[in-house]
């Protein structure tokens, strides 16, 4: 829980890197309570208003750990709106959130040498 926690306060940094560590579990985090919003949405309220709410509350967090995500690997932030290509785009980008972290780039050190969380 606390990879979700540290992405949430840094909710609007852009500039660093984030490993495949936090970004995969901030995103697993994400996944689980927006289904179990779904499933509470649906079973209790009879509607579907919880997971848009969550999405719209996430998303400067999102952006900004998918960006430092591909920070991590090399490349620039704009690389986000490849996503936006169908398909490829999508599958293009999941290849670049799975690659691995690069040596010292010009978005600071390798994460990968950095205390871990405990």
């Amino acid at each position: 829980m606390n990879w979700f926690v540290d992405v949430v306060k840094k909710y609007a940094v852009f500039n660093g890197r984030a490993r495949r560590q936090e970004y995969w579990m901030y995103t697993l985090i994400y996944m689980v309570i927006a289904i179990v919003l779904s499933v509470v949405d649906l079973a209790v309220l009879g509607t579907n208003i919880l997971v848009p709410i969550l999405t719209v509350a996430l998303f400067l967090p999102s952006l900004g750990v998918t960006i430092r995500r591909l920070h991590d690997t090399g490349r620039s932030g704009w690389w986000v709106f490849i996503s936006i290509v169908p398909l490829v785009g999508l599958i293009v980008m999941l290849v670049f959130l799975c690659a691995d972290s690069k040596d010292a780039n010009k978005y600071g050190p390798n994460p990968k040498f950095a205390p871990a969380h405990v």
